[in-house]
């Protein structure tokens, strides 16, 4: 067993709490403890499988695909009627909890341009060719933010483990963190994860 890989595990399944507390609201205690200890295990798997995977892939695969997976497919083993409303679940009120932050700090002067303003640098970094996607970046408009994104790591690791419908899932938490900011557009037309060619994303000033 690698330890490191062993204690970043640990460490990151400990940050999922909120999973394993609506898994014991779903299930018997004996049931919840059988699917977060195979959850444990399938996610130790992932990272051995994939320790050399780019810093910019990993970042999102380490934290969110790998984990979402591994407590998803434990899940099933368990109670496949239950896994994916759970999923639905926790990440829909987790994703509306930072719509909500960002909703109030959209009322602080200046706020709405500042973010505005800093999805060009950011999406370049966080969801450019080094983190695994692939995207158009369209002209700076004034007032207005536009990407496609053409290639997906949560497609395509998603689909890899198994688990493809959790796709979705991720793109509809911009939806509920971005989707009714005051004085904020968010659009989307399109998305992979519903088997689109392409996930159209706008995000524009009132």
């Amino acid at each position: 067993m690698d330890v490191e890989v062993r204690k970043k595990t640990i460490k990151i399944m400990k940050s999922k709490k909120v999973f394993r507390e609506e898994i014991s609201k779903r299930m018997s205690a004996a049931n919840k403890e059988k699917v977060w200890k195979a959850a444990h295990k399938r996610l130790y798997k992932m990272y051995i499988e994939h320790r050399d995977l780019p810093k910019g892939v990993s970042m999102h695969t380490d934290s969110f695909i790998f984990p979402a997976a591994a407590i998803y497919l434990s899940m099933k083993e368990i109670d496949p009627d239950v896994a994916y409303d759970v999923m639905k679940k926790v990440m829909a009120e987790r994703s509306d909890n930072m719509g909500k932050m960002l909703a109030k700090c959209c009322k602080l002067p200046g706020f709405k341009t500042f973010f505005l303003r800093m999805w060009d640098p950011m999406s370049h970094k966080m969801f450019g060719e080094a983190s695994g996607f692939k995207n158009v970046f369209y002209p700076t408009e004034k007032g207005c933010f536009r990407m496609d994104i053409t290639q997906c790591p949560y497609n395509k690791y998603l689909t890899e483990q198994g688990c493809p419908e959790l796709n979705i899932l991720f793109c509809e938490n911009d939806v509920h963190s971005y989707g009714s900011l005051p004085g904020l557009k968010f659009s989307r037309t399109k998305t992979i994860g519903a088997g689109d060619e392409l996930c159209d994303f706008k995000m524009e000033l009132l």
